[in-house]
């Protein structure tokens, strides 16, 4: 919505969006090559001064290509959830701190703490019109205003990753940067089946949603804000049940049978006749579909070895970062030359064809703790 006040169509708030997204994938390269020798904690300080200083950029922009600019640099991406570099690091120093039988856990604990980050977020994201109901700010400065908030939360998170234990760093001296012949097939499959879930996740960041409901239904900030609010709440309560499942179905089956249904849910969205019936169905589906965001992040570190877990989630994510940069400006494109609600069709299609080949793929190839209790039983 700031993008459409500066005069923005859709096809140009797919292409910022796709440059922000541009920008993690980058950010992520980056730190898949130097995290471990440079430090994680460090690595996240230095992440989070980028990200403020987008913000910073974005509150000053007068120009399409100074927003452009600024959202690459700064890695703002528009998906509303947090997609940025900093994953790659901290997937690695979780599973160092606890054991196999407790890590899908807390990987669980891991989102849903993000996801209540998001829904305060989502809630700030109101700010806008809080901004020029208070203070009689203009339009364009309210944005500006939360802009600044922005910053100063990217902040923040780097002051507080400074004040992380030694322990989430490497502990043993890293030799070897590339992945071992046994891991790199798994970790290649993984990535290129991920990559395909996320450019389907492209077609259906926070961004664009807010502006199908925008367009469809013509709501505005104040709506939005509690309706991503709720969103984000319903995402991570669904990361707990996701590691209750897992204990009792296994990381692939939780993955597949949670996500496969909500793609099929999204499709019935643009089909809804009224507001409460389009929000009914979204929340129904938003309800299932990151159960796969905690199980995927602990399986693909657990079937590598310890050393090699930066390196495969850093591949894993990257893949998908590009794939969400890619995703975004074809989708604004299909709003604005072939339908609003196309998206919402393409994304959820390709998000099946994920959940369907990765079932077919992985199946077989079982972490640690799923392992040992087949042995067990037999």
């Amino acid at each position: 919505m700031y993008l459409a006040h500066l005069h923005f169509d859709a096809s140009a708030l797919g292409l910022t969006v796709s440059l922000g997204l541009a920008g993690c994938a980058m950010g992520t390269a980056l730190v898949t090559a130097v995290a471990d020798r440079l430090g994680r904690r460090t690595t996240l300080v230095i992440l989070a001064a980028l990200m403020a200083a987008g913000g910073v950029a974005l509150a000053y922009a007068t120009q399409a290509s100074m927003v452009m600019a600024g959202v690459l640099l700064g890695m703002v991406n528009g998906m509303g959830r947090d997609r940025g570099a900093g994953l790659t690091v901290e997937q690695a120093m979780l599973p160092q701190i606890v054991t196999s039988s407790q890590r899908t856990t807390a990987f669980a604990w891991y989102n849903l703490t993000i996801d209540a980050g998001h829904a305060i977020g989502s809630l700030l994201g109101g700010l806008p019109a809080l901004f020029r109901a208070q203070t009689n700010a203009s339009v364009l400065g309210s944005y500006q205003w939360t802009w600044g908030c922005y910053a100063v939360l990217c902040l923040v998170a780097g002051v507080l990753a400074l004040c992380l234990s030694s322990s989430v760093e490497l502990q043993t001296p890293l030799t070897n940067q590339r992945l071992s012949p046994s891991s790199r097939p798994i970790v290649a499959k993984f990535a290129a089946l991920s990559g395909l879930d996320s450019l389907g996740g492209g077609f259906l960041t926070t961004a664009m949603l807010s502006y199908w409901f925008f367009k469809r239904f013509g709501v505005t900030e104040a709506v939005l804000a509690p309706l991503f609010f709720v969103v984000r709440i319903a995402n991570g309560l669904s990361h707990l049940g996701a590691a209750w499942i897992a204990k009792r179905i296994g990381l692939v089956n939780t993955m597949v049978f949670t996500h496969l249904p909500s793609s099929v849910l999204l499709m019935t969205v643009p089909l809804a006749p009224t507001l409460p019936v389009a929000v009914a169905l979204f929340l129904l589906r938003e309800s299932l579909v990151e159960m796969d965001v905690p199980t995927r992040q602990s399986y693909i570190v657990a079937v590598v070895k310890k050393e090699e877990r930066v390196r495969a989630a850093g591949v894993t994510n990257l893949t998908r970062s590009v794939a969400w940069a890619v995703a975004p400006a074809f989708a604004g494109s299909l709003m604005r030359n072939l339908s609003l609600s196309a998206p919402l069709v393409v994304g959820p299609g390709l998000k099946v064809a994920y959940d369907l080949l990765l079932y077919r793929a992985f199946r077989h190839l079982k972490p640690p703790e799923e392992r040992q209790e087949l042995a067990t039983r037999v």
